[in-house]
């Protein structure tokens, strides 16, 4: 007798991530990061593949992160706290205690071997004056609480709260001797993608006249002491940028801005001899990278594109709701190469293979070798095969209806664990986030807690969502509330019909972000639910763009309407529906979410209460808007209590 989804599970459950072909051998590292009940916090250790057996590299309870391997596989660097800062350190493969490499005063936020690994480059946020702040230090003022002068639009982040004014700056350190040198700095933000040869380095840079309207970077290419050049590719953002294993071109995985934060990431190739670039991907018409959503991934780094000769790479796409691998070359043609009802959350290949971690809505991941030649898979690890084996899991069905004006939405459905023909079962129907993210193939922990609890449940990818064409993904921007409500009800209705033992008397809805603001606008303009949890969510647009860390520019983009469009912020926020609002509405959101912050929140309990009608409203201290994700883990258990405690008292 298997087992039912327990909420505690995620307590069980370990993430597998970030793997990394170490150079010259058959071996692989990869991120293991598991939950600590006791210490209430996460785990990520390194580990080893090779010949069948794993190792363990590091033992510290610690994060780690960034993974990178010397050209000779004989060093491997990661980043990790000491004093609570972030700093590089290193692991020689023939043995001995790790070394740390940098000390820093500031964060390290990432490193890179140089081509010839005798040193590292390494990226450090550095405040502005941070210089005369310690001189004052240092002739003794006192420590005393200080005003925080404020003359940026981009003063304050999601997690962090107000930001100093930092720069990225990018610095090296010769391995033997330590010493270290500045190579890029300033009062921009400086980011190194490539190297090539001794003397060439490709960088980005944010530097605008107007940095509080600026969202591109631009990309430069410099020849030793010569003036950098620019690539210019457009406005928008770099992903990523590989250089070619000889040295003659660069894939650049870059992220335009023609219809803003909806627009698909596409490779292009610039050949560096003739300075010609070419999109590679658009053809596609799908989004290189990965757009997941998921709760259980942890510690995941992923790559978008990978060399795997002069002429030949790999890249991973959103593609219809999953996460696929494909294949391309410098002459413009690409092809699948694995593609299914899977989501490849990481990826690094060799000329001959490609380490995957995947997972799938019966596995919350592990890693896998696809061969080229043979197209097989072979998995490497079953760190959680004990529980896939003794836990009932839920694998839904695929769906796939017509929208009220004839466009296909895409979906799945998942029967409740342990399903019988004659009975009848109430339906929740849960909206993701973002609204350019998805819902798809992959493990969803809190989805199969709502099946084994005995719910039906339907998630749905409405116009807005990633993995498919850009139309469909820009579809939304301006129609907060109108296309999109329409094909998430067309999935209601369609699966309502389908099947007779859902109990339509019993309907719930609930989702988090974008998924919480639909949630908001659903049952402010029909009563079809019986019962709705909103999490993490937006009720007033016209409050929103002043107090979220992205609102001013968000608003813009998505609801389209400027600071002095208030009838049209106004028109779209669901707040302004609450006397429509008839469902018992829970309201779930954590105190340090400053994406969408806590205010909207606040105003809808209050809202609700006032005209006396059935809510009630859940703070979480100490958390942010990745709460459900990332968040602590005895708060993630109390999130899921109360949104199935609130289902659980409201439908039959």
């Amino acid at each position: 007798m298997k087992n039912k989804v327990k909420i505690e599970d995620i307590y069980t459950i370990r993430s597998v991530s970030s793997p990394s072909v170490v150079p010259g051998t058959d071996a692989v590292t990869y991120l293991e990061t598991s939950i600590d009940e006791e210490k209430n916090d996460y785990r990520t250790n390194l580990c080893r593949c090779q010949d069948g057996e794993a190792q363990q590299l590091t033992y510290q309870h610690e994060r780690i992160s960034n993974v990178r391997h010397s050209p000779d596989g004989k060093r491997t660097l990661f980043l990790a706290k000491t004093e609570d800062r972030k700093q590089v350190f290193m692991l020689r493969s023939d043995g001995g205690e790790r070394e740390q490499l940098t000390e820093e005063e500031d964060d390290v936020n990432s490193a890179e071997f140089s081509k010839d690994g005798q040193s590292v480059y390494f990226h450090v946020s550095i405040e502005k004056g941070k210089a005369e702040k310690e001189d004052e230090e240092k002739d003794g003022k006192d420590e005393r609480p200080e005003p925080v002068v404020i003359d940026r639009m981009k003063y304050k982040a999601d997690s962090l709260g107000l930001l100093k004014e930092k720069y990225q700056s990018v610095k090296t350190i010769d391995i033997k001797s330590r010493a270290v040198e500045t190579l890029l700095s300033g009062e921009e933000n400086f980011s190194l993608m490539e190297t090539i040869g001794d003397d060439t380095i490709v960088y980005t840079t944010d530097h605008s006249d107007e940095p509080d309207f600026n969202f591109s970077q631009k990309l430069y290419i410099r020849h030793g002491e010569n003036e950098a050049e620019e690539i210019k590719f457009g406005e928008g953002g770099v992903m990523d940028a590989a250089v070619s294993p000889d040295g003659t071109k660069l894939l650049i995985t870059v992220m335009g801005r023609e219809f803003e934060n909806a627009t698909h990431g596409v490779i292009m190739l610039y050949d560096t001899a003739s300075g010609t670039l070419e999109n590679l991907t658009g053809k596609l018409d799908k989004p290189v990278g990965d757009y997941m959503a998921a709760d259980t991934q942890q510690s995941v780094e992923t790559t978008p594109v990978k060399w795997i000769s002069n002429e030949r790479f790999v890249f991973v796409l959103s593609e219809n709701g999953s996460v696929n691998l494909y294949g391309g070359n410098t002459k413009g043609e690409v092809t699948s190469l694995l593609s299914g009802r899977h989501h490849v959350f990481g990826m690094d290949a060799t000329e001959d293979y490609a380490v995957l971690a995947i997972s799938a809505h019966d596995s919350p991941g592990e890693l896998y070798k696809f061969d080229f030649d043979s197209g097989t898979l072979e998995a490497l690890t079953d760190i959680n095969k004990e529980y896939v084996e003794k836990t009932l899991l839920v694998d839904p069905e695929d769906v796939r209806f017509e929208s009220r004006d004839g466009t296909e939405v895409h979906g799945w459905f998942m029967k409740p664990a342990g399903f019988e023909d004659g009975g009848k079962y109430p339906m929740i129907t849960n909206i993701h986030g973002g609204p350019h993210a998805f819902y798809g193939n992959t493990f969803f922990h809190e989805m199969q807690v709502l099946a084994s609890l005995g719910y039906a449940v339907l998630f749905v990818n409405p116009r807005g969502s990633h993995s498919y064409s850009q139309a469909f993904v820009d579809a939304v921007r301006g129609n907060y509330g109108g296309i999109d409500y329409e094909d998430i009800m067309a999935g209601v209705d369609y699966i309502t019909d389908k099947y007779d033992w859902i109990d339509r008397d019993n309907l719930g809805v609930t989702g988090g972000s974008y998924g919480g603001f639909m949630t908001n606008w659903i049952v402010g303009h029909t009563d079809r639910f019986k019962a709705a949890v909103t999490q993490r969510s937006i009720c007033n647009w016209v409050s929103f763009r002043g107090v979220s860390d992205i609102g001013y520019y968000f608003s813009d983009w998505q609801i389209k309407a400027d600071f002095n469009d208030i009838e049209t912020m106004w028109h779209h926020s669901p707040i302004k529906y609450v006397d429509d609002i008839h469902t018992p509405l829970l309201i779930l959101h954590s105190e340090r979410d400053f994406r969408c912050p806590i205010e909207q929140a606040e105003q809808l309990y209050i809202a609700l209460k006032y005209q006396k009608k059935e809510t009630q409203f859940v703070r979480f201290p100490d958390a942010d808007h990745n709460l459900s994700r990332t968040g602590k883990p005895n708060l993630r258990v109390e999130r899921l209590n109360h949104l199935a405690g609130w289902f659980a008292r409201h439908l039959d």
